[in-house]
């Protein structure tokens, strides 16, 4: 498996700030829609899409759909070194992520989860 995931490709997925942001917050919170991401970084739904749709093509996230939300994840087959990476970059990283996480937590209406992902 990690053949498909070899560092440089991983950090070059990761190298921009919006995705790094994007797989930051959804590791932190487990799964999110990109509703939830446009209002936590702020940002246009083209974009937040876009960048989504890199992190899916890298391997990095994956995604369901349920009703009219899609929510994306990280990739469970994920490498261990790529997963302790993230986790790592999270933990010494909270105050980067802060005010998307604050924007977050905020949001009102923020849909309802099926109570088991796929």
């Amino acid at each position: 498996m990690s053949d498909l995931f070899p560092p440089p490709s991983v950090f070059k997925c990761l190298a921009d700030a919006t995705r790094a942001r994007v797989a930051l917050l959804i590791l932190r919170e487990g799964e999110l829609c990109v509703c939830e991401l446009i209002h936590a970084l702020d940002d246009s739904q083209p974009k937040i899409s876009r960048h989504l749709a890199q992190l899916r093509s890298c391997g990095l996230l994956l995604d369901r759909r349920q009703g009219q939300w899609i929510y994306y994840r990280l990739n469970p087959a994920l490498p261990q070194w790529v997963t302790t990476v993230l986790e790592a970059t999270l933990q010494a990283n909270e105050a980067w992520l802060h005010m998307d996480a604050q924007r977050l937590g905020a949001m009102g209406d923020r849909p309802q989860r099926a109570s088991a992902c796929c």
